[in-house]
């Protein structure tokens, strides 16, 4: 006896997205989600709400943005073909990525986002972080990330809730979930826990969707390795690895790259875990436009190697090696009007002064003479010949350093200095499971748990050592499509 037709394990976007495309196979659907109600979101409600996809002209983007004024479509926004997001995927992850899994990917984006728009989530253009006025007025976007879902991560969470709730789609809060009913046959539901209470939970299918292990600190120094322990959890508590364990208790593969995450530049006094009043607030991710210099007054990173939104993703684990697991990031006038909005909260850690001997003596933990002797060297090391310009790879590089800035290199010689301090925010981790491009779980004999279905930050194979801005709510809710209208499909008897 089935107690409903498809289980999905957790409530952020890849969850809900399986949920309402299992539904659209006519199956009832029970989410599960460990959170209670107001904490309700996963990962997904931290988010800026960007989705890397596809488009190949301003035409695409008025099917995903109706709303566009005849102002906004003045703006250049390029376009970001299929073939350019191959290539990102490629050259971000050396790679390493399944490309099976990357074609689905980047085929799915924008059949994606149609088809949540079509649910009730809307899209709007992302100005304030990944555009820039030019001279002519019009704004320019880069790095192939042009789209945010309205209201960004909470906006997201919120419509698509909307979207479960008009679907007639059960959600049941505080309900952890425990393991897999399984036997020869495959998955049939899931042993849980509700307000103290275990029950077992029957279905004709299960689909994992509860994100990585990110909070749970004894799986994060098992598998990230030493000092990962001290990285802060950008999001919720609640992605402690339940999902892949249980997965893997039913035989699953792990799969994708177990010692790497998606890790970045976070105020160094953030809270241990993610704050919703706060978001992603915390985040600083302006630092192409000056330097980051460790405990020593050193720099470690090439602050201009590439836009943003393809480094940021792997130097909150550049911060995590430095003495101290912190960093300062360095800015002068020419960059104020540069800095994201993120510079500007109430929540900050920073230092400011008209000097920068002045601003040494507010660096906390920095040596003095060692950063004073890196801003002197940086500063004769910049190209003043080339152009500055933030919406392109500019080549405005230094000369003569050991660690070179690649583009988007100004003098530090303008007051008032600022500086912020960061540590590592951890996002996500990028081991999990192995799952076809329907969304099955494969085993360790290469063949499918029948029944059993996973999506979102717990897919293995997709991101290795780095990753690309936005491609990871779109690679939930393709997934998620995918997984959902499988084990939709499969439960009520359409693909059995």
């Amino acid at each position: 006896m089935r107690d409903t037709d498809v289980i999905v394990i957790g409530a952020g976007n890849a969850a809900l997205c399986a949920a309402l495309s299992a539904a659209d196979q006519g199956a009832s659907v029970v989410v599960l989600e460990r959170a209670h109600e107001e904490d309700r979101g996963g990962n997904s409600r931290f988010t800026a709400g960007a989705m890397r996809v596809v488009y190949n002209g301003l035409d695409d983007l008025l099917e995903l943005m109706p709303d566009l004024t005849e102002e906004d479509r003045k703006n250049d926004f390029g376009q970001y073909t299929s073939d350019q997001f191959f290539d990102d995927m490629g050259r971000i992850t050396d790679y390493r990525a399944d490309p099976d899994l990357v074609e689905t990917l980047v085929h799915g984006s924008y059949p994606a986002l149609k088809w949540m728009q079509g649910k009730g989530v809307r899209f709007m253009p992302m100005y304030a972080r990944q555009a820039f006025k030019t001279e002519d007025g019009r704004f320019r976007f880069w790095g192939g990330l042009t789209v945010e879902a309205w209201g960004g991560g909470e906006g997201l969470v919120e419509s698509l809730h909307k979207a479960v709730a008009k679907s007639n789609i059960d959600v049941r809060y505080g309900a952890r979930a425990l393991s897999l009913l399984q036997d020869d046959a495959g998955i049939h539901g899931v042993r849980m826990k509700q307000l103290g209470v275990t029950q077992d939970l029957r279905a004709g299918a299960v689909v994992i969707a509860s994100g990585g292990f990110q909070a749970n600190t004894e799986m994060r120094t098992r598998y990230l390795g030493p000092g990962w322990d001290l990285a802060k959890v950008r999001g919720s508590r609640f992605n402690t690895g339940d999902g892949i364990t249980m997965a893997l208790n039913a035989g699953a593969m792990p799969f994708g790259n177990w010692s790497g995450c998606h890790s970045v530049g976070w105020d160094r006094n953030a809270p241990p875990f993610g704050d919703l009043a706060v978001g992603d607030g915390f985040q600083k991710h302006s630092y192409p436009f000056g330097i980051i210099v460790n405990a020593n007054g050193e720099r470690f990173v090439d602050e201009g190697a590439d836009f943003r939104n393809y480094t940021y993703a792997k130097y909150g684990g550049e911060v995590l090696k430095q003495p101290g697991q912190f960093a300062w990031q360095v800015f002068d006038a020419k960059s104020e009007s540069l800095l994201r909005d993120e510079y500007r909260i109430r929540e900050i850690t920073k230092a400011e002064s008209d000097t920068l001997e002045g601003l040494a003596d507010q660096l906390s933990g920095v040596d003095k003479a060692g950063f004073l002797k890196t801003v002197a060297d940086y500063n004769d090391a910049v190209d003043q010949d080339t152009a500055f310009d933030p919406t392109i790879k500019d080549g405005r590089a230094t000369t003569g350093l050991d660690l070179p800035k690649s583009n988007w290199a100004n003098p530090l010689d303008t007051p008032p200095f600022k500086a912020f301090a960061i540590t590592c925010g951890i996002t996500f981790t990028f081991g999990g499971l192995k799952v076809s491009t329907h969304g099955e779980v494969i085993d360790t004999e290469e063949k499918v748990i029948r029944g059993l279905f996973a999506a979102g930050e717990l897919v293995g194979g997709l991101f290795y050592g780095n990753y690309p801005g936005g491609s990871g709510l779109t690679s939930g809710a393709v997934f998620g499509r995918a997984a959902g209208t499988s084990a939709g499909r499969l439960a009520t008897g359409v693909g059995a």
